[in-house]
């Protein structure tokens, strides 16, 4: 018998975007997006040329510091889709450096929606062959020889794991402040 793989990555993203992810950020506001519930946490913040970008540092601390919802959130709509829709299906030009990052919640939530309904509609015109090429020079040179669907399958796992992580904190301020 016969898998369709593509089919079943597919139905596993949208099932935990329907029945997980997108109903957990419901009514963010401004305020969760940006709670920082231990110091010296990492998040997004204004850069004087106007564009919004995440804290960060290379090689990360260890451990690393806890990261706020905008920089989850940022995150998954930035690394994850964003840069990923542009490199393997788009003209190249975007970077993490380069992309201003969502600054209030509801961009973070609308521009999170628009890139995982456009990554879905790319996934899905893919054959088994198309998920067999080697991602080459679209990722980081450890990625190169590996085929498409080994990307995908991370890129799945990094958008369970932090949509985790951001109902986690959701839960986390509502539990402290009540809301």
């Amino acid at each position: 018998m016969a898998l369709n793989w593509n089919g079943e990555i597919l139905a596993q993203t949208r099932f935990y975007w329907d029945f997980s992810l997108w109903p957990r950020l419901e009514g963010l506001t401004d305020t969760e997006f940006y709670w920082e519930p231990v110091p010296d946490c990492w998040t997004v913040r204004r850069l004087p040329d106007g564009r919004h970008a995440p804290d960060g540092a290379y090689p990360e601390p260890e451990p690393p510091p806890v990261t706020t919802i905008a920089w989850r959130l940022g995150h998954l709509v930035v690394d994850v889709l964003e840069t990923r829709i542009n490199w393997h299906f788009g003209d190249r030009t975007a970077s993490r450096d380069t992309v201003d990052w969502p600054s209030t919640a509801a961009e973070a939530r609308q521009r999170l929606r628009n890139a995982y309904l456009t990554w879905s509609e790319h996934l899905q015109e893919l054959d088994d062959e198309d998920l067999a090429v080697p991602v080459g020079n679209a990722e980081a040179p450890q990625w190169a020889e590996f085929p498409l669907v080994v990307l995908i399958l991370h890129l799945n796992r990094e958008f369970i794991h932090h949509g985790a992580e951001i109902a986690l904190l959701r839960d986390l301020h509502r539990a402290r402040f009540g809301e």
